[in-house]
């Protein structure tokens, strides 16, 4: 016992010789990890951050004192901590983005052939593209959330088609895909200028939009330039 209770002292912290620094200096600290979490930190992951015998409870009340009706604040996220912009602030956060995409000629071209056939499968795509379609292309652009998997095909081997997202028709402006541009707009936005074996595989790729050239101008400038 008497040897237990010795390690037990030998491994406690004396705060007599190594006192806890001071609280203004612990409120620092607190504010120091809890800026640097990329989550919400609870008391104890807090706590363990700090010296022996800092009172991170206190600490933490402080802090949040002197954040208050600041730009940003101290808030409690459940049982956590993070640092948070003041909700009367909030607007100020608010504002118009544009993001510019930079497709490259064969992402274009596989996107064009699904807007106006969809639901259409890999194999038809390479049909009408005429050369194959690498795996790559169709990853890009499911990952803008432009194109999404659509229903299999009831054909040998049930191929899973491929449709334009309504992500995708709110880019552009779209209701539905009747709205998409025609073939003038197309032309103009530089879609058809260099493989004109698109046109010829398949003359009716257009001919419902030829009809009605009624449609929106794509953004050519930003998100439909050659690599």
């Amino acid at each position: 016992m008497t040897s237990d209770s010795s390690d037990t002292e030998a491994e406690a912290p004396d705060l007599q010789r190594f006192p806890p620094p001071p609280m203004a200096d612990q409120e620092r600290m607190v504010e120091a990890v809890i800026f640097a979490s990329a989550s919400p930190m609870s008391l104890r992951e807090i706590a363990a951050r700090l010296p022996a015998g800092c009172d991170a409870a206190e600490a933490l009340q402080g802090l949040r004192a002197r954040y208050q009706g600041r730009g940003v604040e101290l808030a409690r996220v459940g049982d956590a901590w993070a640092f948070r912009t003041a909700g009367d602030l909030g607007f100020l956060m608010q504002e118009s983005v544009v993001e510019s995409r930079r497709l490259s000629r064969a992402a274009t071209e596989t996107l064009a052939i699904i807007a106006y056939h969809q639901p259409v499968t890999r194999a038809e795509i390479e049909e009408i593209r005429g050369v194959a379609v690498s795996r790559g292309t169709l990853d890009q652009l499911i990952e803008m959330e432009w194109v999404r998997i659509g229903r299999r095909r009831q054909t040998p081997g049930r191929p899973v088609t491929f449709v334009v997202t309504e992500t995708f028709l709110d880019h552009f402006g779209l209701e539905s895909a009747r709205d998409l541009p025609g073939l003038a707009e197309l032309r103009a936005a530089g879609l058809l200028e260099s493989r004109p074996n698109i046109e010829g595989a398949t003359p009716d790729m257009f001919q419902k939009v030829e009809e009605d050239d009624e449609g929106v101008d794509l953004p050519a400038d930003d998100l439909f330039e050659d690599e």
